[in-house]
């Protein structure tokens, strides 16, 4: 989950689709639990918001049911309007029958109101609300609410069936209104001798940003013999790969220094899809994002010529073996692969020529930079 724009407004990652499920699940078992046996009630949906979650909910209960819609609009833009615009009865006869409102969301309890005042001639049996979220702080009604999937707070939220006028209804999880991000963080990709040290460290100064080697912040860590560094090297003495979490906390670590940069280049970070999950998923927490992954795309055969020739001088063993410099392109195509379908499926992947001169290079990642 990262940062989503609707409109002119910006959206964080808030709840995910896992703890709706159970959020659900809950409440369906619960209302079920309660139902007298063999009782048949009626689920009244509320439109346009709950569509999502009535579907859901209806799966999840394990009885007989009868489903119907009524459709209320209170909402203009991100303010309750307190004025419920049009109404869409419902015409089945409810005389005598157990009525279940489904809600996705109740904060000030107008559209709940005119729910039970449609309801107050119906001579129904008994007629209870299930909501999904529920907004306690600005609840101004006098009215029972049964069943409460999840108490939050007093902040505009879209996803799964909830919008912003007009967009946001299909998105699996919530998302809580943020203000705008302030930084550029750009993953900085390329294969072995690609020139990404060089061309980050061009970026770090043109726009005032703070460069996080991967391999930097582990030897300072190792160096420092930090609590993360001590861990990292006795998998490292093991032979075993450092886990994620470490590595990740190391990069959390470098963001929190820098609280007040401007931006981020991440480089050598992510190399997985789990890690650039929990990149964006730290991030988000904060308000922010990754605006783009920028891939330097070089011929292999040029590469490798590029690197045999530094390892002239460089000192570097596997840049003096072809056979190994291989195997490290093998291993970055494959792990690539995955992260430019990953950040290509948030249109966030930009693959960058990166043959030519320094400056021609440097000057290519700007008009993607600039376009951000």
């Amino acid at each position: 989950m990262s940062i989503i724009k609707l409109h002119d407004l910006y959206f964080k990652p808030y709840i995910n689709k896992d703890e709706i499920k159970i959020i659900v699940k809950f409440l369906a078992e619960k209302v079920k639990e309660d139902l007298p046996k063999n009782e048949i009630p009626i689920f009244v949906g509320i439109l346009n918001g709950c569509f999502l979650f009535a579907a859901d909910f209806i799966r999840e209960f394990n009885g007989n049911c009868e489903v119907s819609f009524v459709k209320l609009a209170s909402y203009e833009g991100t303010s309750s309007s307190e004025k419920i615009k049009h109404l869409v009865g419902i015409n089945e006869d409810l005389s005598n029958r157990t009525v279940i409102i489904l809600e996705d969301i109740i904060d000030t309890g107008a559209t709940l109101q005119e729910i039970y005042n449609i309801f107050r001639d119906k001579n129904v049996k008994q007629l209870k609300v299930a909501t999904l979220f529920f907004k306690p702080d600005v609840f101004r009604k006098e009215l029972p609410i049964d069943y409460i999937g999840k108490n939050i707070e007093d902040k505009f939220i879209v996803g799964y069936g909830l919008d912003y006028d007009g967009l946001g209804r299909n998105y699996p999880e919530i998302y809580q209104l943020t203000p705008e991000p302030r930084m550029k963080n750009i993953v900085l990709f390329g294969p072995p001798g690609a020139g990404k040290g060089t061309q980050a460290t061009f970026l770090k100064d043109m726009y005032n940003l703070v460069h996080i080697s991967t391999g930097d912040v582990f030897r300072f860590n190792i160096k420092n013999q930090t609590e993360l560094g001590l861990l990292a090297k006795k998998y490292m003495d093991k032979g075993d790969l450092v886990p994620d979490e470490v590595t990740i906390n190391m990069l959390k670590a470098e963001v929190e220094k820098n609280a007040d940069a401007n931006g981020f280049i991440f480089d050598g970070f992510p190399r997985t899809q789990s890690q650039a999950e929990a990149l964006d998923e730290f991030l988000s927490e904060k308000g922010e994002q990754i605006n783009a992954m920028i891939a330097l795309e070089v011929p292999e055969n040029t590469l490798v010529t590029r690197l045999l020739e530094r390892g002239k001088t460089s000192g570097r063993t596997d840049d003096t073996d072809e056979g190994k410099i291989r195997n490290r392109f093998n291993e970055y195509n494959t792990k690539t692969a995955i992260l430019k379908d990953y950040f290509d499926g948030q249109h966030k992947y930009y693959g960058i020529n990166g043959v030519g001169s320094i400056a021609d290079i440097t000057k290519r990642i700007s008009e993607v930079f600039d376009k951000l």
